[in-house]
């Protein structure tokens, strides 16, 4: 990544050599909206694009827009805070990306970390991206990363470090309320949290001192209003819940995060109930969202991990099928020492589901025999 207000042509030219040619400008999301930035694509598809937005050239001393110089002065001009929207044209040769506020705290993403970098640096919040290849023409590992930049004399930073600064030395997440509260499973203590972010409130279902000690059991659920609350058989999230409930209360310590916000693996309820009727159509999970122009699964799990933290748990054997969840979490200097299974028996309703969780999402379930259903 390189900042943008200081980027010049020939390092333009350098980066187009070593890297697979194509170059995004990530910018801060109020940066994307004072320069009127909109989608390259429409509301529902842009839900898996990362922000993508229309291409821009500056017009004030560029020719074509197409060579590195006059790139570095589009780039340079979405960097500046004195620019308006109307100094670009549109379609153009720079394809700036909006950044969600929250950066890599609310997703561990490179574009993220680039935009995090620059403000670090106390730059403005525009930073240039690129994907660097091999001379096969595939990405870059990592570990050839490395060793390039050492070649090229350049810093290696990874996600996984800029988090863990970044928890380090601020707040994601603000604890506002906490109560006694009696339950089936017995006496937790409720922790209320709000996101500094996007505002939304969690809960945290705390049962003994998770403050240091063993590793307690940990459970981060994410919402589902149909399987938890209206006891829909479709999915396995109600009795999960539950489950996990149970098995704290059995150790008499741990912790249960919800998570809101994280209906239908992210989409929300409506596009949950759309990819339910795809399903009953003959689609399974996975083929339902992506036939709405939607991810498979776009939950983030920043706000969990803080959580945990404020919590005092560093360390946790966690309650999951999904190992997703275990980089979710472990990226956020938060050790994941055992991974405790929350297997629910199939029923004829959710029966494909299980399977499809199972055999395309890569969950650990085991395997779901139709007579299981019966």
């Amino acid at each position: 990544m390189l900042a943008a207000e200081r980027v010049t042509a020939e390092q333009l030219v350098w980066l187009g050599r070593c890297s697979a040619g194509q170059l995004s400008v990530a910018l801060s999301d109020d940066r994307g909206a004072k320069l009127a930035l909109t989608p390259m694509v429409n509301e529902v598809e842009s839900s898996s694009r990362s922000g993508v937005t229309v291409s821009v050239d500056v017009i004030t001393g560029n020719s074509s827009g197409t060579s590195p110089a006059d790139q570095a002065r589009t780039i340079r001009a979405l960097a500046d805070q004195e620019s308006r929207s109307e100094d670009f044209v549109r379609p153009g040769h720079v394809f700036p990306l909006r950044v969600r506020p929250g950066g890599v705290l609310k997703r561990a993403g490179h574009v993220e970390a680039a935009v995090d970098l620059c403000v670090l640096a106390e730059l403005e919040p525009v930073a240039v991206v690129a994907g660097l290849v091999s001379d096969d023409g595939e990405l870059m590992l990592a570990s050839d990363a490395v060793s390039w930049a050492a070649e090229q004399g350049l810093a290696v930073v990874s996600i996984a470090d800029l988090i863990r600064h970044r928890r380090q030395s601020e707040q994601l997440v603000e604890h506002f309320a906490a109560a006694r509260l009696p339950t089936d499973f017995g006496e937790f203590t409720a922790h209320a949290y709000r996101s500094l972010v996007d505002g939304v409130e969690h809960v945290a279902y705390v049962m003994g001192d998770v403050n240091g000690g063993e590793p307690p059991l940990v459970r981060v659920h994410s919402e589902c209003l149909t399987g938890d609350i209206l006891a829909s058989n479709r999915c396995d999230c109600g009795p999960q819940l539950r489950l996990a409930l149970q098995m704290i209360a059995d150790e008499g310590r741990g912790v249960l995060v919800y998570l809101r916000g994280h209906e239908g693996r992210g989409i929300g309820i409506g596009h949950k109930m759309r990819a339910y009727a795809l399903q009953d159509e003959g689609l399974d999970t996975v083929d339902a969202n992506a036939a709405q122009g939607l991810p498979v699964d776009s939950r983030e799990y920043g706000v969990g991990a803080n959580m945990l933290a404020d919590l005092g748990v560093t360390q946790m054997r966690i309650l999951t099928n999904n190992p997703a969840k275990l980089t979710g979490l472990s990226g956020f200097g938060l050790e994941i020492v055992d991974r405790v299974a929350v297997e629910i028996p199939s029923n004829p309703e959710n029966l494909r589901y299980l399977e499809t969780k199972r055999t395309r999402m890569g969950h650990t379930l085991s395997s779901a025999p139709a007579e299981d259903a019966g």
